[in-house]
């Protein structure tokens, strides 16, 4: 069984929206597997590695279930295991939020 990538990752609440999802595919913030996902609807399933870079902060985690909805915080929880978290230096000065203007 599989899941779009950008469909997990929102239900599994690393992205605040489906379409920030799809915009972090798209503009190379996700890795699968340690190969940069090009597509949202690149397909993921359990046992897969993910790793998203957002806010400063690169995640990497092992996809352990695939989700039927957007529930509450506890049960987005049980669809990964955080392997490592790390908090990315030396930011880009010419870097752009992919927020765009959702941050206001």
């Amino acid at each position: 069984m599989s899941e779009r990538i950008d469909k997990w990752l929102w239900h599994a609440r690393l992205c605040k929206t489906r379409s920030l999802a799809g915009r972090l595919c798209s503009a190379g913030a996700v890795e699968l597997a340690d190969s940069t996902v090009s597509r949202p609807a690149q397909p993921v399933k359990p046992g897969d590695i993910v790793t998203v870079s957002l806010g400063g902060w690169r995640r990497r985690i092992e996809v352990l279930a695939i989700g039927t909805r957007r529930g509450p915080a506890a049960e987005a929880r049980l669809l990964y295991r955080e392997i490592e978290a790390s908090r990315l230096s030396g930011i880009d000065p010419e870097w752009e939020s992919l927020l765009g203007d959702d941050e206001d």
